[in-house]
């Protein structure tokens, strides 16, 4: 075994003084089973979700609450949850599954305002924020928090309503939960006189803040996406990633340290750039995993 290992993951004479694994053979191998991997992965999810698919758990009360939270660190007023919103919401996830597009505005010009007005939403002010990949609603809010663009909208003082959509589907060749937040602020002389009455209640009281806000929309649109297979392909696919990725940087600098200490002379080269390109790989893996919004 030990004589194997060698073989396998150092330079010497038996594998032509370069680890096996680097091989061309080797690597076409290895990429071999990952293709095979990755299909036969998707038929399992597709078949037995219960056994391999996409964890998550995810509500919009959780996103609506922890929204409202960054605004209120900031002293902001606090948004109502909108059914109106969240169904405009949800007519743009569908779109975006229906048609396969991850953007603002859809293949043919169709933009967010166009769902808001569908849903019978009149608005003076209006903004999007988009999230997909995500398993957890704080991871969500955080993300947009990070980006400038949609912490200006969640923070903005022009909206006062806001609407959630959280939908799982195909988007892009890949199994994912797509989030979709929708912010307005109604013309409605009503609307106006309801938020107005909800943020003086809640700066008299603060504990009547959930009372107050279902007064004003009886009956929201509660969405929840809960999944939790008994593997995470996501998990799987990241963890299997980042071990290959080690493992190639491990040996390429393996590679280099034994073929200068035994003074090794070859043609074959380029360990160094090739762990550089790894390592940029590495690093795009990590930034990308956690999901992204738009």
């Amino acid at each position: 075994m030990k004589e194997f290992l060698h073989h396998l993951f150092l330079p010497r004479e038996s594998n032509n003084h370069r680890a096996k694994i680097l091989h061309h053979k080797s690597i076409l191998f290895i990429i071999a089973i990952l293709v095979i991997g990755h299909f036969s992965f998707l038929s399992i999810s597709k078949n037995f979700s219960d056994i391999l698919g996409v964890a998550t758990n995810i509500s919009s009360r959780d996103l609506f609450l922890l929204t409202n939270q960054k605004r209120q660190e900031k002293k902001l007023p606090l948004l109502v949850l909108n059914d109106t919103l969240s169904q405009a919401a949800g007519l743009k996830a569908k779109d975006m599954f229906e048609k396969n597009y991850w953007a603002h505005n859809s293949p043919g010009g169709t933009t967010p305002w166009v769902f808001i007005q569908k849903s019978g939403y009149e608005y003076i002010y209006a903004g999007e924020n988009l999230a997909r990949g995500f398993n957890s609603p704080e991871d969500v809010i955080n993300a947009w928090m990070e980006s400038p663009s949609h912490k200006e909208n969640m923070l903005s003082q022009n909206y006062k309503d806001v609407g959630f959509a959280i939908m799982k589907g195909k988007l892009l060749g890949e199994e994912t939960i797509l989030v979709v937040e929708m912010l307005g602020n109604s013309t409605s002389a009503i609307a106006a006189k309801e938020i107005s009455a909800n943020n003086d209640a809640i700066q008299t009281n603060p504990s009547v803040y959930s009372y107050a806000t279902e007064n004003v929309k009886p009956k929201p649109l509660e969405t929840l996406i809960s999944s939790s297979p008994l593997f995470d392909i996501n998990g799987i696919s990241f963890n299997i990633s980042m071990s290959l990725i080690f493992l190639f940087i491990l040996v390429l600098i393996l590679d280099m340290i034994v073929v200068e200490r035994k003074k090794i002379i070859r043609l074959v080269g380029h360990n160094l750039d090739h762990v550089f390109f790894l390592s940029s790989m590495l690093i795009l893996l990590i930034l990308f995993s956690r999901g992204i919004v738009l």
